[in-house]
């Protein structure tokens, strides 16, 4: 094999990112920087070398939020794919999304997003959010919530 089947490109990535709840609310922040910067998401970001995707996502929502939550579960295993409008890639990202809980205390921005809060589920159809980003809450939500008997 030639040593240039052996180069990996600079895409995809991995990342991690968290639908976190607080009863029938939903944790969002505003990116401020990166990709789509104005538009709302799931706090998230890249995996450190060494760092699990589970303790990524955790870190992520800590960095960007302040808060401290508790993580029960993989929601999605996601690809974030930006372009150019020439088609030429921009970003891949592979984001492991997992799904939470956050008990205490209030979000407060930090690094590069703009604004967190929690918002009303049935408010998220409102917010100008990442593609895909409504679909996975929605997902996430309904996973976290008892099976009716």
């Amino acid at each position: 094999m030639a040593p240039e089947a052996l180069k990996r490109p600079e895409w995809p990535r991995p990342a991690a990112s968290a639908v976190i709840f607080r009863g029938d609310t939903v944790l969002i922040v505003e990116r401020g920087k990166g990709a789509l910067p104005g538009t709302w998401s799931l706090p998230g970001g890249h995996i450190e070398p060494g760092e699990t995707a589970r303790d990524a996502a955790a870190r992520e929502v800590g960095e960007e939020t302040g808060l401290v939550v508790t993580l029960a579960g993989l929601v999605d295993v996601h690809d974030a794919i930006f372009r150019d409008g020439d088609g030429t890639l921009r970003a891949h990202y592979v984001l492991a999304v997992f799904r939470g809980d956050s008990f205490d205390g209030e979000p407060v921005a930090a690094t590069d997003v703009r604004d967190a809060r929690f918002v009303p589920l049935s408010e998220i159809d409102g917010f100008r959010m990442t593609p895909g980003a409504q679909e996975v809450i929605r997902r996430a939500y309904e996973q976290s919530r008892p099976a009716k008997v």
